[in-house]
């Protein structure tokens, strides 16, 4: 049975990932982020602050997902942390609009156009300590009543048009 995976289109350099403990800032599904096995991480070498000089589209690193948090350095948005990762050129890996795209290991076989890459084979080493330490506070995320609703209705398998939230102060 294949392994879910998430892809990512990232301006940001290898060290950076590895300092923060994974990828981060993202807009995604973190419930469905954490049911993936692995993220393939593709350069975005568009984007004009670039950290890395990866060839736009391609893969340069692949992390074992060990959990998805709030992000550290963007309010409202995710860190898929790594518990282990590879660095190569995984060549052309990259086909979506968005910077986010969820697909299975099958998805990743040769073609004429894409690389394969088969996880199993893959080098991986453990994830260094993340720059941050424990001392350093974690900045306080809140929910807007959207996120809320959102994720409420989630849990209760309903509409979030159902969900009705009141405050008292």
């Amino acid at each position: 049975m294949p392994d879910n995976v998430i892809s990512v289109l990232t301006f940001k350099s290898v060290e950076t990932i590895l300092d923060c403990g994974g990828t981060q800032s993202w807009v995604l599904d973190s419930n469905r982020a954490r049911n993936c096995k692995y993220a393939v991480v593709c350069r975005n070498a568009h984007y004009p602050g670039v950290e890395g000089k990866e060839t736009h589209g391609h893969a340069f690193m692949i992390g074992k997902v060990s959990e998805v948090v709030p992000s550290t350095e963007t309010k409202g948005r995710w860190l898929v942390k790594f518990s282990h990762y590879a660095v190569s050129d995984f060549g052309l890996q990259w086909d979506s609009r968005n910077p986010v795209a969820y697909y299975t290991t099958d998805d990743y076989i040769s073609t004429k156009d894409y690389k394969g890459i088969d996880f199993n084979a893959l080098d991986f080493e453990p994830m260094p300590e993340p720059a941050q330490t424990e001392d350093a506070p974690l900045p306080k995320v809140g929910l807007t009543m959207a996120e809320a609703k959102e994720g409420l209705a989630i849990t209760f398998g309903v509409d979030p048009a159902a969900i009705e939230i009141t405050i008292r102060g």
